[in-house]
């Protein structure tokens, strides 16, 4: 039976909509409201209701509401690409988000199912049944169908302590950890646990101290350009120009004054609004007007192949090295059977034909020169993906992320994506340049801290000491395989046991 003294609704409806209204209130925890007890008292209200389900059909439909709920609220950014071009896509932002939320709710009403088959309903072995399917659902969430780890619950507790653990078990552990102690709260009928685990879980509401180290006064030192160009008007011809401008003035800026140089001068995504193949002069006056290196999005062709890349110049404005982004956005920057959907008028938003934009061969280190040394470059979305930074050919000595993140709207999407990646310097202990195009550019230490940055819809720049690096992190060294097997481990355990007491 389910904790004694809960009155459980009675009928199926009142438990559906109780699990849509729980996912809802554990959407409050993602960011930018981060509210953590919200997310607590969703996850603990979806845990009660799912010890309510007779068989795994009901636990499924909860499940299932429960997702749907927390999807639709946290990822309602989602409709804001649509409405660039209202005319054209503005009919398509609902179903978008009603498909996308229902699409990924399957996940969630998947591991409610399996957990109600294999687990009975109240105790500590169902607790951690369930926590490890749900974990076990959102680490396949991250890998199938090229992957989608957004809205996962554990990025509300980016700005407490424990969030600093990714550096040893990474996002994944931390979710297996947080799923377990809300149900062994909720399901567990001991009072010595249930205090252990309110205990444990205000260890997630203490933040992170302030960081004590200052950078020495011999500190690499980078420029973050944000030029604020809006994605509505991003690629107008006459606007074009002018962010372009901006870009090139923000780079100069100083120099008169015969202020030193940063280090390295980063531009975000497609900052550049011709293609590489005809940009050698615009390359040169960049070079020329900014002094330093660098780094900037541009597009290319490579044969009849378009590919999202990353520059990095040299003061003389040649180019120097070149990344392809590898892991791309599905109906954003490609559509999947593009050819075929372009004769029904449906392309990736970034692209300009068919299949769109093609991924380049994989995660590739930079030389960014003796005093920044090897960085690893993130385009946009790659930043989501804790697997493909720990793809990285050999350990750089920072990341550095360029984005256009004027899709995301104002309200939500900017600031979801930072905190993602914000966990991918912690899971590496290593510092991040993040710029985006119009918000929010950050610099970001080795714990996920932001040490500067520029907000969200403004024009700006700002020079930031590049913080220190950490020594190599235990998730850095062995990623997510280990968490892997916990969750398999504890439902293969689980089922053995099941199976012996039937």
């Amino acid at each position: 039976m389910p904790p004694e003294r809960l009155r459980l609704p009675s009928g199926g409806a009142q438990r559906f909509g109780l699990a849509g209204i729980a996912g809802a209130l554990a959407a409050l925890g993602q960011a930018p409201l981060i509210w953590v007890p919200a997310l607590f008292a969703g996850l603990a209200l979806a845990i009660w209701l799912w010890a309510s389900a007779e068989h795994p059909k009901k636990a499924a439909l909860i499940g299932w509401a429960f997702g749907v709920g927390h999807f639709a609220v946290a990822l309602l950014w989602i409709v804001e690409p649509f409405m660039i071009e209202p005319e054209i896509y503005g009919w398509m932002a609902p179903f978008a988000l009603v498909f996308m939320a229902a699409g990924l709710a399957l996940f969630w009403g998947g591991a409610f199912a399996l957990a109600r088959w294999i687990a009975p309903r109240n105790g500590a072995v169902p607790a951690l049944v369930l926590a490890s399917s749900l974990a076990g659902a959102e680490l396949l969430r991250a890998y199938v169908f090229t992957g989608f780890p957004w809205a996962m619950p554990v990025h509300g507790l980016i700005g407490g302590w424990m969030a600093q653990t990714t550096a040893l078990w990474g996002v994944h552990g931390l979710q297996w950890l947080l799923m377990s102690l809300v149900a062994l709260l909720v399901l567990t009928r001991s009072g010595l646990l249930k205090a252990l685990c309110v205990a444990s879980l205000a260890l997630f509401l203490v933040p992170l101290p302030a960081s004590t180290e200052k950078p020495g006064l011999d500190a690499p030192v980078v420029r973050l350009i944000q030029p604020n160009a809006t994605q509505k008007l991003k690629w107008d011809p006459e606007m074009a120009r002018t962010f372009f401008d901006r870009q090139v003035r923000f780079s100069a800026e100083g120099s008169a004054s015969g202020r030193q140089r940063p280090d390295l001068i980063v531009w975000p995504e497609t900052a550049v609004p011709i293609l590489l193949e005809d940009a050698d002069e615009m390359l040169a006056y960049i070079g020329h007007a900014a002094g330093a290196p660098v780094l900037l999005g541009i597009q290319r062709y490579e044969g009849m192949r378009l590919m999202n890349s990353a520059v990095l110049l040299g003061p003389d404005g040649k180019q120097r090295a070149l990344y392809d982004k590898h892991h791309l956005v599905p109906f954003g920057e490609y559509v999947p059977f593009g050819d075929f959907m372009a004769r029904f008028g449906i392309y990736g938003f970034a692209a300009s034909e068919g299949q769109g934009y093609s991924g380049g061969p994989g995660p590739a280190l930079m030389d960014f020169g003796p005093r920044l040394g090897m960085g690893l470059p993130l385009i946009c979305y790659e930043a989501v993906f804790a697997q493909d930074v720990n793809a990285a050919p050999a350990r750089p000595d920072f990341l550095v992320q360029i984005t256009n993140d004027g899709w995301f709207g104002e309200i939500s999407g900017p600031y979801q994506h930072l905190v993602q990646a914000r966990f991918r310097a912690i899971e590496q202990g290593l510092p991040m340049v993040r710029v985006a195009n119009t918000g929010v550019s950050a610099m970001i230490d080795a714990e996920g801290r932001v040490t500067a940055e520029i907000a969200l819809n403004t024009a700006g720049w700002i020079d930031a000491p590049l913080p220190a690096a950490k020594p190599e992190t235990l998730y850095a060294r062995i990623g997510d395989a280990p968490v892997a097997f916990l969750i398999l481990f504890s439902l293969i355990s689980a089922l053995g046991l099941r199976r012996r007491l039937t």
